[in-house]
């Protein structure tokens, strides 16, 4: 994606790199109704993040069959933790494509830094370092991704679309999926029953 490359040659960190999207209840985009969003990378050509709270019918091991990268008779014997890692649906673009965020303990040449300790990594190298164990210690996978051209995004937030907040490693990466939308609200001091013509920022 442009955006991701350019943000990797510019070496700069966008307004809203490492923030939280929360959509608004008024969201007009049912793709987006009570979503999270991790905002990757922001710049003045666009934004692009991953939906980090709905998740995907398919299952890592089925993902990694899937790519080759193991058979069905190795992806039955991964350990729990590695065969419970849940596959997310990052946003309605390219669904076909993988991207996993992650903590900076692990880096590869393709991993653009989102922060100075949240990574974007999206080649087969780290999902086969997370089916043996040497990946990263915090990691969420995700297909597809979520975009805006040019000032799409700064609109959407100023017509209240969407509430922006700091990003936590704790909220990013737990495995509460069900109730992080909530939980992110609830961590700024935001009662949903008073949201409906809040401002488009904490």
């Amino acid at each position: 994606m442009d955006l991701l490359r350019h943000k990797k040659a510019a070496a700069g960190r966008g307004f809203l790199d490492d923030q939280f999207l929360i959509a608004m209840p008024g969201m007009k985009d049912d793709r987006f109704a009570r979503s999270v969003i991790y905002v990757c990378a922001h710049s003045d050509e666009g934004a692009m993040g991953l939906i980090i709270n709905q998740t995907q019918q398919m299952l890592f091991p089925d993902l990694l069959v899937q790519l080759g990268i193991m058979n069905e008779q190795e992806a039955i014997r991964l350990p729990a933790h590695t065969r419970d890692f849940v596959v997310r649906n990052g946003g309605p673009v390219d669904r076909s494509r993988g991207f996993v965020l992650h903590s900076g303990d692990y880096r590869v040449e393709s991993s653009l830094t989102v922060s100075d300790d949240i990574c974007l990594t999206a080649t087969v190298d780290i999902l086969r370092a997370i089916s043996t164990g040497r990946g990263p210690r915090h990691a969420l996978m995700a297909l597809g991704y979520s975009g805006w051209g040019a000032g799409q995004l700064e609109t959407e937030i100023a017509e209240n679309g969407w509430l922006t907040c700091p990003a936590t490693q704790e909220l990013l990466f737990d495995a509460d999926i069900e109730r992080k939308y909530d939980r992110i609200l609830a961590s700024i001091g935001i009662d949903l029953a008073h949201l409906s013509a809040a401002a488009g920022h904490a």
